[in-house]
């Protein structure tokens, strides 16, 4: 794992044009933020390791389509043992009255990102956006993506804490990551399809280009240690249509460090008098376990979970089967079956 980073690394290149911006680390919506209160990502990482050598440079701007200071950058990378650099978006490029047409990084910023890595240096990208972005190449090539979204005035001390592992990160992602805008919409809790993907059948729903699945699902996230989940149980196998269902399974902290695991609970009412999502998410715990510890974790459905307005607009639980999923993020579960009943 390449994060945290040592703090007795001797030089870190930071590079990238929101790496030292007061005003973009703010975001859209600031409420009482000021910029002249805000610790850029530049300032956050002096505060953090003093004794370092940080060598800044912005590379380019968000948006201009220029290259004239990716010379600068490269040479501050080839002078660094580690290499951050900030890419995304500016304030103003999301929030009330700013779509976009692309999700890509704007400007020359991935070819920066490219031109950078190959120097071949150790190198964390640090990520400031209010949206999704479609960074399938930086996904697939580079060691350590910390996404920050608009961290607010203190966001340069907090990324700091975070890249160097005085906080263990985790954070779930809220939304979920496409791989291309053709994608779009693209959610965990959708409608199920009359065909399904299926890698062998032509016919089925899919893209002739790109993979079906998302680049990162809903409430993805990782963290400098390792969890496992297992051991799922189900209080009951049938349960009245006012029953109550408990909800167990086993969470253990595998790797070598503290951290925090947000386990997540998603149901599917399989067949009902409209047609339900695919799965829905019902519950979630966040818990903390130092290494080797386990702990069972237990969660309560009840009609307020299973139930659904239905055509007439009357909340309703109605009889048959649900399936109740239990993992780390929407793609990554265990499954159990339960029928509710009409008693």
């Amino acid at each position: 794992m390449f994060l945290p980073l040592d703090k007795n690394v001797r030089s870190i290149a930071l590079i990238g044009p929101l790496a030292d911006s007061r005003h973009d680390i703010l975001g859209s919506w600031t409420g009482d933020g000021k910029a002249e209160d805000a610790v850029t990502l530049l300032e956050g990482i002096k505060a953090k390791v003093p004794q370092t050598k940080i060598n800044y440079a912005r590379g380019c701007d968000i948006t201009a389509d220029k290259t004239d200071d990716f010379e600068e950058a490269l040479r501050a990378a080839k002078e660094s043992d580690v290499v951050v650099i900030s890419v995304g978006e500016s304030a103003d490029m999301s929030g009330e009255a700013a779509s976009r047409s692309s999700l890509d990084l704007p400007g020359r910023q991935l070819d920066l990102v490219k031109a950078v890595q190959a120097m071949g240096k150790p190198t964390v990208v640090v990520l400031m956006n209010g949206r999704p972005l479609t960074i399938n190449w930086i996904a697939e090539n580079s060691p350590a993506i910390l996404e920050t979204w608009f961290a607010g005035t203190q966001a340069g001390n907090a990324i700091a804490d975070v890249l160097f592992g005085d906080v263990n990160p985790g954070g779930k992602l809220p939304v979920t990551f496409p791989r291309s805008v053709g994608q779009i919409p693209l959610y965990y809790n959708h409608k199920s399809t009359g065909r399904p993907p299926d890698a062998k059948n032509k016919y089925t729903s899919k893209y002739l280009d790109v993979a079906w699945t998302p680049l990162f699902p809903f409430g993805y996230g990782l963290s400098y240690t390792q969890f496992k989940i297992t051991n799922l149980q189900l209080s009951e196998q049938h349960i009245p249509l006012n029953g109550k269902l408990r909800v167990s399974a086993d969470v253990e902290n595998a790797g070598k460090r503290t951290g925090d695991e947000v386990v997540q609970l998603y149901i599917r009412d399989v067949a009902a008098s409209v047609t339900r999502p695919v799965k829905e998410l019902k519950d979630f715990q966040r818990i903390t376990l130092k290494p080797g510890e386990k702990r069972r974790l237990e969660f309560v459905l009840t009609a307020a979970e299973l139930g659904f307005w239905n055509r007439e607009m009357r909340f309703t639980v109605e009889p048959g089967e649900f399936k109740v999923m239990v993992g780390s993020s929407s793609e990554d579960l265990l499954e159990a079956s339960f029928q509710v009943e009409k008693r």
